[in-house]
């Protein structure tokens, strides 16, 4: 399941793609669901949309109590992941590279905002992820 928030001529909507069987897409916009029928049968894909400047979007994922003292790195854009450099248990200093994030066709290191050990990592190579996604649980 993914999900969007688009704005045309100023109006937002929220959809959800909840699945795709051969050329049917079962989508919600703000709630009201709809079969979508396509023309030719989807192929996997990344597509990149890009929002306003202006436009301002709360984080999506919402901050989780893992340890105490444990803290998420947090995802800064919407991407998909490349690589993890460290495993759980790793210790890791601030400004160390930590994993690798593809977003609007651009490589991007993410890197540790403090020193401390990897307690959990909360994606794999390969994942989307939202804005604000948690990534990597630093302790």
């Amino acid at each position: 399941m993914k999900s969007f928030k688009y704005t045309i001529n100023g109006n937002v909507y929220k959809v959800v793609i909840n699945s795709i069987e051969d050329t049917i897409a079962h989508v919600e916009v703000n709630g009201t669901p709809y079969k979508v029928e396509m023309n030719k049968p989807t192929k996997k894909q990344v597509v990149t949309i890009k929002r306003p400047a202006q436009t301002l979007v709360p984080p999506i994922a919402k901050p989780q109590q893992a340890n105490a003292g444990a803290e998420a790195l947090r995802s800064p854009l919407p991407g998909i992941i490349l690589d993890i450099a460290v495993k759980a248990g790793d210790t890791v200093k601030k400004g160390q590279k930590v994993l690798i994030l593809e977003a609007m066709k651009m490589e991007n290191t993410i890197n540790a905002d403090r020193d401390g050990v990897v307690k959990e990592i909360k994606v794999n190579k390969g994942d989307s992820v939202l804005e604000g996604a948690d990534l990597i649980i630093i302790g």
